[in-house]
């Protein structure tokens, strides 16, 4: 099968789990015989625009005749059996959506986030939840600065996702979307969305187990917790802070860059039983995961399939996460890890000083994290279902 595959990356080194699907999945395709072409910008491409680079970025947003004219361009050269949209905003528009369409070619689409329900893809207004847009009423996000906390490109947001509803646009110009799990189902569904069209399809990672080996690092301690991945606000990273600050003798190891980055060492930096390795290599980062008793994941937005958590059970670790978005079906209590109310720092203290005296449950729960990555997250199955949505795409 040849397949168009087409993403707007975030900047270098994010770490983003969309990103990382997208270049895992299409390893994937290729690993079994099928032929992708790939169409990709970054948002690194808008940091070294100039002036006029970034203007025209901007109203490319609502929809880019650079990227509409490149899609139909490609797909009238490869001819390309079907196209698979990852991630579209903000540099791609929805222009690329009718460019498949009007060029005779199925569209599937991976819904990595809630942007369809929240222009901001979080579902977060400050830190709470909140998916009022829904409805389709853009302009209260300029009231509250949703977007980046800025009126001005509140407005601007707004305006393109007001104008792509009246059109229609994601609910005519995409046959498949691929949801990530139940909670992004009912939140489409709930705004008018044809479930019929809806599919879903969990991530899945290499198997991290069979080619990693824990390391030891010098200068943390043989026993301790982990947190990795974006420090940024919508991961519960200021939870985090506020659960560590009531478990001094318990050491956290925390990996990862993001927004908050120099916050969150300023805050680490006064606790002795914190030690905060930043940006760190995939591979290595992953051996220090599995050197570790269990992954805490305070994480405050509806995650759609968490990269962080298939890959801590992959390793054979089990998880302490809020109860929200993919975790509430990932976890079962008690068997494969806990669930902790969202926002709960009380609960998730009590809970992490329980499980850390308890090493026997650690290593049972981490067992049956194994099994559950087995079941669930292998490259192979995945590979499976895939196919089988591109073929039931090709049929509708």
């Amino acid at each position: 099968m040849k397949v168009l595959a087409i993403h707007n990356f975030h900047r270098k080194n994010s770490a983003s789990g969309d990103d990382q699907v997208f270049k895992s999945e299409t390893a994937l395709l290729d690993k079994y015989g099928n032929q992708v072409i790939r169409y990709t910008v970054s948002n690194d491409d808008f940091d070294n625009f100039g002036m006029a680079g970034k203007i025209t970025a901007a109203m490319g947003m609502l929809w880019s005749f650079k990227h509409y004219k490149a899609v139909q361009q490609i797909i009238d050269k490869e001819k390309p059996d079907l196209v698979h949209v990852h991630t579209f905003f903000p540099l791609l528009s929805p222009s690329i959506l009718y460019a498949a369409k009007r060029m005779g070619v199925k569209v599937v689409a991976t819904l990595h986030d809630t942007r369809f329900i929240c222009p901001c893809s979080t579902s977060l207004r400050g830190t709470e939840i909140c998916n009022k847009c829904g409805d389709g009423k853009y302009f209260r996000m300029c009231r509250y600065g949703c977007f980046k906390n800025s009126r001005l490109q509140s407005f601007i947001v707004a305006c393109i996702f007001s104008y792509h509803r009246i059109r229609r646009s994601f609910y005519r110009q995409i046959d498949r979307y691929i949801c990530l799990n139940e909670n992004q189902i009912r939140l489409l569904t709930d705004v008018g969305f044809d479930k019929n069209k809806i599919i879903k399809k969990y991530n899945f990672v290499p198997d991290a187990e069979a080619n990693l080996k824990a390391i030891k690092v010098k200068t943390i301690p043989d026993q301790y917790v982990v947190f990795y991945g974006r420090i940024g606000e919508e991961k519960g990273v200021r939870s985090l802070m506020q659960i560590w600050n009531q478990l001094p003798d318990i050491p956290l190891v925390v990996m990862g860059g993001g927004p908050l980055e120099e916050e969150f060492k300023a805050w680490a930096d006064k606790h002795d039983n914190v030690y905060f390795l930043g940006y760190t290599q995939h591979d290595k980062c992953l051996s220090i995961v599995k050197g570790g008793s269990f992954v805490v994941f305070p994480s405050i937005w509806y995650e759609g399939c968490s990269m962080v958590e298939i890959e801590t059970e992959s390793l054979g670790k089990c998880l302490v996460a809020s109860a929200l978005g993919f975790s509430e079906e990932a976890i079962e209590n008690g068997v494969n890890g806990y669930k902790i109310a969202l926002g709960d720092v009380d609960g998730f203290r009590r809970c992490i000083t329980s499980l850390w005296r308890e090493p026997k449950l650690i290593s049972k729960m981490g067992s049956n994290a194994r099994r559950d990555y087995e079941q669930k997250y292998m490259p192979g199955d995945n590979y499976k279902q895939l196919e089988d949505i591109y073929r039931a795409t090709l049929e509708c």
